[in-house]
């Protein structure tokens, strides 16, 4: 794994390189897609080289979410729209700075919306809900949605298992990206369809364990 890791890092360094190269061009300037472009080649970059078992306070740093769900919506509205799926937001205005990593949690929310749409190919009603919030003294962000549900929850965050799409290790990274700055992503539990949690700890909160 940690080879495979290096290899992803000279890659994202080299396209990071053209991708800069190419940022010279003053038709990109303003193109979206192309801003979430290099987003998404940071993210892969931070992410290989994330130091898992480090402390949160070294993976960290102070994010503003509302330009993170701008970015994230570019990158999964052409998708869902071509899938057919509604997306709703509901994000509290005025949210506060959290802790995190920005890229890993770009990565994180990406991987939550994918398995969203999976897990609602084959229902009769399509719709994700984005919902953030401020809760005893922490910023959770849901992802609901109306697809198939998780028959074994018990099993969820557990790498290479069987039945799981790919390697099953989505849940499993994305679990290890948020604890490694302090964060968590957890199940909870719908009588239908499926809902999974991102909770990030206050930027404020998580200085104040740094000093502790």
């Amino acid at each position: 794994m940690s080879t495979v890791a290096h290899e992803i890092r000279n890659l994202s360094g080299a396209v990071l390189v053209v991708h800069k190269n190419l940022s010279r061009i003053k038709e990109l300037e303003a193109n979206e897609d192309f801003r979430a472009l290099g987003s998404l080649l940071q993210s892969l970059e931070r992410i290989s080289a994330l130091e898992l078992g480090s402390a949160p306070a070294q993976n960290g740093e102070v994010v503003e979410l509302t330009s993170v769900f701008d970015e994230l919506r570019i990158l999964i509205e052409t998708t869902y729209h071509e899938s057919k799926i509604s997306v709703e937001w509901d994000i509290q205005e005025a949210l506060p700075l959290v802790w995190a990593d920005r890229y890993g949690l770009v990565q994180v929310f990406l991987n939550l919306a994918k398995n969203c749409q999976r897990a609602m190919m084959s229902s009769e009603t399509k719709r994700l809900r984005i919902a953030a919030s401020e809760e005893n003294g922490r910023v959770v962000i849901r992802f609901e949605d109306t697809g198939i549900g998780v028959a074994s929850p018990e099993h969820l965050f557990r790498p290479f298992q069987r039945g799981a799409q790919s390697s099953g290790l989505g849940l499993y990274v994305s679990r290890a990206i948020m604890r490694s700055f302090g964060g968590e992503v957890a199940h909870e539990p719908r009588s239908e369809g499926s809902c999974f949690a991102v909770i990030l700890p206050l930027h404020v909160a998580a200085e104040d364990a740094a000093h502790a």
